[in-house]
């Protein structure tokens, strides 16, 4: 009898402490007065699924956005940005007739746009490694590479032995990835190039338990610079399957090689976050060569963090959507926005708007990709049209509108891009590289399929349960 009443008051205690942390925990997500959606999200995972829940809260949920991110100390060093010799440089002088845009992310973001570029647009892995590893072999006194993903693959030795050819002959190269994009790869690859020279740094490092906070912010840019003159950006990371694809299709990305002076913005926000993992302050005016004018496109690269005081990508997003008069496309491969973001997109169309949006017909994650699906139907209900693409995965982030400016980089349509990760864009002004890149959109659309609302509102009841159960968790993907 003893026995059994110490289990059952052990039983008692145990439940009574157990459903106390659920309690106080759900107490915690409601004061942090967060996105009422994103509250709600919580919510549900710790009511129903308390112990997973308890464990993707410890992980993902926490409110770090600047006390305990990087810690105070180090967002004031994030605010000091390497700028004395950005600033130097010429710009492009905003004057009437200037984009809305281009001037919202030169107050918001500090972000400049510069004429005088030359832009060459890649569609397929094979094609940008190609010119990424020609631009790295004429290097003559650094290399700045930053990859969510650097894989230990044949492509990623490919190109570490071409870093470290570089090394040998004095270059200075630094490498910078994401520690969690990055955790399958063994440590031994990257210490191969530290043996040899190369500065490799990771961002974020998550060891536990005591960083695990930071697991929920990574540092999703992709951006090359070589020599201060010439730059890369876009969606592609450094592995295989980007030039290969998948046995069920192509791996379908937008990258851009720019030469000239929209190269600051990219170096930048490289020395940036080189000074956030390495604390070592590069403002040096070799990083800022002066370069004459190479060609007529106009960029100005944007940068979007979890540290700022504002979603600066996120509210540009809606400013232009809602700005757009007569067209706005958009190729992205998840699409999970945030209620502001589908608002803009459903009052552009229903304004009138010739609003596109493209998205995988299969991706590469089940969970965001039903996700994704489930917002379909309201999106055509507002007049939006919605593609699929059919010939294998489509990963590329491209936002054009109105012949008045296009946009390559890293930032997809969801909660995650918009809210907990560091990213970056170019934006282009000139009307010949928007048209160029208008057409990389136009040609896709001929591998797509067009969805028809009311086809799309007779899918099965289980396809329809099972993207609305998805949906609900949309801002913890």
């Amino acid at each position: 009898m003893d026995t059994i009443v110490i289990n059952e008051l052990f039983s008692a205690v145990f439940n009574v402490l157990y459903f106390g942390v659920i309690l106080a925990t759900i107490f915690i997500v409601i004061l942090d007065n967060r996105n009422p959606v994103k509250t709600m999200a919580w919510i549900l995972v710790l009511f129903f699924l308390p112990i997973i829940g308890l464990a993707f809260y410890f992980f993902f949920g926490r409110n770090t956005r600047k006390e305990r991110l990087i810690s105070r100390k180090g967002y004031s060093r994030l605010n000091k940005r390497p700028v004395a010799e950005y600033q130097a440089q010429e710009r492009l002088v905003e004057k009437a007739g200037t984009s809305h845009l281009m001037s919202f992310f030169s107050r918001v973001n500090d972000a400049w746009a510069f004429e005088g570029n030359t832009v060459d647009i890649y569609t397929d892995g094979y094609s940008m490694l190609q010119a990424l590893m020609h631009e790295i072999s004429l290097a003559h006194h650094h290399i700045h590479l930053q990859f969510y993903i650097f894989e230990d693959d044949a492509v990623g030795r490919l190109l570490r032995d071409l870093l470290i050819d570089k090394a040998r002959q004095g270059v200075k190269v630094r490498l910078l990835y994401d520690d969690v994009g990055c955790w399958k790869v063994d440590s031994m690859f990257y210490d191969q190039m530290l043996c040899e020279g190369i500065e490799v740094q990771s961002f974020l490092k998550v060891r536990f338990p005591r960083f695990t906070s930071k697991v929920n912010y990574r540092n999703h840019r992709k951006i090359a610079v070589i020599d201060g003159r010439v730059g890369f950006i876009g969606g592609m990371n450094i592995a295989e399957r980007y030039v290969k694809g998948f046995s069920w299709g192509i791996w379908r990305d937008t990258h851009v090689r720019i030469e000239g002076k929209g190269v600051y913005g990219l170096q930048s926000s490289f020395l940036t976050d080189w000074y956030v993992v390495e604390r070592t302050l590069l403002t040096s005016a070799e990083y800022y060569p002066k370069i004459p004018d190479r060609g007529t496109a106009i960029a100005q690269v944007v940068t979007s963090d979890p540290v700022g005081e504002w979603h600066d990508m996120m509210q540009g997003l809606m400013k232009a959507v809602c700005s757009a008069r007569h067209y706005f496309y958009v190729e992205t491969p998840y699409f999970l926005p945030a209620e502001e973001v589908m608002a803009a997109f459903q009052i552009a169309a229903l304004a009138g708007v010739d609003v596109r949006i493209m998205l995988p017909k299969r991706a590469d994650t089940f969970l965001t990709h039903e996700g994704s699906l489930s917002y379909l139907d309201e999106l055509m209900k507002a007049g939006v049209k919605v593609y699929l693409y059919r010939k294998g995965f489509l990963h590329s982030k491209l936002w054009v509108s109105d012949d008045e400016f296009a946009s390559v980089g890293s930032t997809n349509m969801d909660f995650r891009s918009f809210e907990h990760n560091f990213e970056a864009n170019v934006f282009f002004y000139d009307k010949a590289t928007i048209k160029q890149l208008k057409e990389v959109f136009l040609s896709d659309q001929k591998s797509c399929l067009l969805l028809s609302h009311k086809i799309w509102s007779q899918r099965s009841w289980k396809n329809k349960v099972m993207e609305s159960v998805v949906r609900l968790l949309a801002p913890l993907l």
